[in-house]
């Protein structure tokens, strides 16, 4: 794993493991805030997205299964940015500031989340090497029917 993978990962994940840590052990205000977003049993949501953070954070900073847990914190970080961080809802100059903050914190979060879920480490992407196995078998059926139209007798 090449040294830059093996800093940015756990520093990606550092946010999410004390996170998901402090919403296990104090959930503070965001249960109400999910049910003032409609959703139904907050506290088991809440609960669950704690343990998808702070698991997701841990397997992503050891490297374990990263592009799968980049993805899964990446899911749980998108309803947590639109029911945490409704800055268009404030009233308060001073509020609405810092909500925007971390609001925009998020997105650059998923952001790194998503390159973090694209990474091969390096290897081949499946797309790439599906077109790479496309493009030899073209060429290779290519040949095969020009071997094939000079073997055949010609009529005259």
């Amino acid at each position: 794993m090449s040294p830059t993978r093996k800093i940015a990962r756990p520093l990606l994940a550092t946010m999410f493991i004390t996170g998901g840590a402090d919403t296990l052990r104090n959930p503070g205000p965001r249960p109400e805030m999910a049910a003032k977003a409609g959703l139904t049993d907050p506290e088991k949501l809440v609960k669950i997205n704690g343990i998808t953070q702070l698991v997701g954070g841990l397997a992503l900073a050891t490297g374990r299964l990263p592009r799968l847990s980049a993805l899964a914190l990446a899911g749980s970080l998108v309803p947590t940015t639109y029911v945490g961080h409704p800055f268009w809802s404030e009233t308060d100059k001073t509020a609405k500031s810092q909500q925007q903050i971390q609001f925009f914190k998020n997105l650059s979060m998923l952001g790194g989340l998503l390159l973090a879920a694209a990474d091969t480490g390096g290897r081949e992407s499946i797309p790439h090497a599906a077109a790479r196995v496309t493009r030899r078998a073209k060429k290779k059926a290519g040949k095969a029917a020009k071997a094939a139209n000079k073997a055949l007798p010609t009529s005259s």
